[in-house]
């Protein structure tokens, strides 16, 4: 029989010893102890759970529950009349905001999301949005946090509105290891309304500029991640990374096209200025589509990928690093000559890992949805990954937990597979082993049946018990569900909206009491930490410098040698310039690299089609601090050390990216992602594109040469500013 650790995901899940596939399989024994788990697992009651009702709602392009674009609080996207409610475990079930005197009103009827239990366990944060219903009011409203207390049995309920920027959306919150509030928002980067809203990089509609950071009492407002296309579901994991779902999408913008098409794409002076130009020029990353006969690729790319960052803004990366080679199942290369990437036969995939929620049981395992970009409220295949920090890239793959059918839908008209298993949502492991999650029923994508408050689906509540190979639902745990009459004004279909009838269940959690975790953080290594004390005098003048940093919102970012490669659909043969320094295949003929050039996520595109909003576009970096270039390179760059290593100051709170390119300043390899650096950081990347456990070129570890270019500039800074 197959090992156990790859098709049967229970003992994984319920935290137990690691199953070896050379020297354990299958017996008796171990299926019984299985088996009497689940059983177990089976009779077990529920601790008490907060979740969301909604009225149901068939459309699903940036509404509420959609997988992006999901924050916008207008009624034509965020159907009213949902509260939040508490079952505890004896079934008992509480409105709290009713309690609480929320959605009494007409004109004051509400919506509701995401809930965040206390490490306490006595409280919890939501967001909520009030009103938007009353007839020709276009005031605007937004969604705001609150946070109740009083969720225990018999207690009474009180709801407090935080101290937050008022003006914006504001979503997902949950408690920092020291209380701060952390949550994302739609607030522009900077805070300037010219800026306002930001949009996506695919459908350039509006978007969660990123996570962000406040004390309780709303100061100390800080911007952790800019994320150009978005972060969703944000949590802390027991050992203080916060984990979350980053969309990914840095490509040219598809709204224009190369000026194919007709949305009225054009670009602003400035970020600080309203001035229209005549021009729609993009220079980053390469074309989306490529002349016939070109000898490179048109690059797109579409992500949703779990990330990790630390509570005050640095260290942000893929989860353990990991990238679209250990979750994509296909992505084209840069330019004739070199492989396009197809996953091996058997990986399992997921180029979208949403709503991402960590095992008690077994602390760095996380469940996430598997789920189509659209049609079914980001519902879809419960899936697994083993993203405990020590364990490397190389050696993570997805765990599908729920049948793969469930990861799509079927096609109006068509016959669904037998004993379809419904499309999930929210996969919420609890504290005594249980798995609770939100399922619809129905195969198909999800419309309208009647008028905007009707949908085929039934999201609700249920209990997921272990199968061979896959976890399967059992009846509602809310059995008759939750009923209600609802009616209030619609101002953007302009008609009085009315539902009587069982509501959706969404976003549950756990109320228990959790250990606080320590704050997380990301150390420099000891050969930087070497060259930093012997340049800078110490700890003391390298605190001196990061103050420095910091107070002009910079970071410094080192790599050590840039020649080594993770993939092979950039080029991988690399040299640098005037130097020794290679890594390529013998009998090759390297690439010569002599420069880093840095890229910044600029808010400049606007559409003469859309009433507001602008879209980040790449633009060479002009808010860092670069020493003068000894020879001519592209502007915004760095020369590379003759060693491969890199070092420079370069914004931080705003999305960067980066290129390499030869001595005329041609870009040979692009980085892919936006990246976000925190005021006076100090990251340290071994190498662009980093290895996992080895590169793809010589099977070489990741290099450990004390890099020359960081003691270059810090022997410029230390001259020029801190003499």
């Amino acid at each position: 029989m197959p090992p156990l650790a790859t098709t049967f995901p229970l003992a994984q899940f319920l935290g137990l010893p690691a199953f070896r596939p050379a020297t354990l399989r299958y017996s008796l024994r171990a299926f019984l102890l299985l088996l009497l788990l689940a059983t177990q697992a089976k009779a077990a009651t529920f601790p008490p759970i907060l979740f969301v009702t909604q009225p149901p709602f068939g459309s699903d392009f940036v509404t509420v529950n959609a997988v992006f674009g999901n924050h916008d609080p207008g009624t034509d996207l965020t159907p009213r009349g949902g509260d939040l409610y508490i079952r505890y475990s004896d079934g008992v079930l509480r409105n709290l905001t009713r309690e609480a005197g929320f959605g009494l009103t007409a004109g004051r009827e509400i919506a509701v999301r995401e809930p965040s239990v206390h490490w306490g366990g006595t409280k919890a944060l939501f967001s909520m949005v009030i009103g938007g219903t009353t007839k020709n009011d276009y005031s605007p409203v937004y969604w705001q946090m609150y946070e109740i207390t009083g969720i225990g049995k018999g207690q009474v309920v009180q709801v407090r509105k935080l101290a937050q920027p008022a003006d914006t959306n504001n979503v997902s919150p949950f408690y920092g290891t020291d209380d701060r509030i952390l949550f994302t928002s739609d607030r522009p980067r900077n805070g300037s309304r010219l800026l306002y809203p930001q949009l996506d990089e695919y459908e350039s509609t509006p978007i969660v500029t990123g996570i962000w950071s406040m004390l309780p009492n709303g100061t100390g407002l800080r911007l952790l991640d800019h994320t150009p296309s978005g972060a969703f579901t944000p949590i802390i994991a027991s050992d203080g990374r916060i984990i979350f779902t980053r969309w990914d999408h840095l490509q040219r913008d598809q709204q224009n096209n190369e000026g194919t098409l007709s949305y009225g794409a054009f670009n602003f002076v400035s970020e600080a200025s309203a001035v229209k130009l005549t021009t729609n020029v993009e220079i980053f990353p390469e074309l989306r589509r490529q002349p016939a006969g070109s000898y490179y690729h048109g690059h797109t790319m579409n992500v949703f990928f779990p990330w990790q960052i630390n509570e005050d803004g640095t260290g942000l990366e893929t989860l353990n690093h990991i990238g679209r080679h250990e979750l994509s199942s296909y992505f084209d290369s840069s330019h004739n000559g070199l492989p396009e990437f197809i996953a091996p036969t058997g990986r399992r995939t997921a180029d979208l890992f949403l709503q991402m929620k960590e095992s008690p049981t077994r602390p760095g395992y996380f469940l996430g949805i598997k789920a189509p970009e659209f049609a079914t409220h980001a519902a879809g295949q419960i899936i697994g990954l083993n993203g405990l920090r020590t364990v490397n890239a190389d050696q993570m793959q997805v765990d599908y937990i729920g049948n793969p059918l469930s990861a799509t839908y079927t096609l109006d008209g068509v016959t669904p597979p037998a004993n379809y298993p419904g499309h999930f949502r929210s996969p919420t492991p609890l504290s005594n082993g249980l798995l609770i999650a939100v399922r619809a029923t129905s195969p198909y994508a999800d419309r309208r049946t009647a008028g905007p408050l009707s949908s085929r689906y039934n999201f609700h509540l249920v209990q997921m018990l272990p199968g061979t190979p896959y976890w399967t639902p059992t009846a509602p745990i809310l059995p008759t569900g939750i009923t209600k009459a609802i009616s209030y004004w619609d101002n953007q279909s302009y008609q009085q909206l009315s539902y009587t009838g069982r509501l959706w269940e969404l976003d549950p959690v756990e109320v228990r009491v959790r250990t606080r975790p320590a704050r997380h953080t990301t150390p420099v290594p000891a050969i930087e930490t070497q060259i930093l004390d012997q340049e800078l005098g110490g700890p003391a003048g390298v605190q001196k410098m990061r103050a420095f940093l910091a107070a002009r919102k910079l970071a410094l970012v080192v790599s050590r040698n840039v020649t080594r490669r993770a993939d092979r659909q950039q080029d991988f043969n690399l040299k640098i310039t005037g130097s020794s320094t290679q890594t390529a295949l013998p009998g090759t003929t390297p690439v010569e690299i002599s420069h880093l050039q840095f890229i910044q996520g600029d808010l400049l595109r606007g559409y003469s089609t859309f009433s507001a909003g602008r879209r980040v576009l790449g633009k060479v970096m002009h808010n860092g601090l670069l020493p003068p270039l000894p020879a001519a390179g592209p502007a915004g760059s760095v020369r590379l050390g003759p060693d491969g290593s890199m070092a420079a100051f370069v914004p931080a709170e705003r999305a960067m990216s980066w290129q390499l390119t030869t001595p005329t300043g041609t870009p040979i390899i692009r980085e892919r992602y936006w990246v976000t650096f925190a005021p006076g950081e100090i990251r340290v990347c071994a190498n662009c594109h980093g290895v996992n456990t080895k590169d793809v070129v010589l099977g070489q570890p990741e290099p450990t040469n004390p890099p020359q270019a960081l003691r270059t500039l810090l022997k410029w800074y230390r001259a020029t500013y801190a003499p």
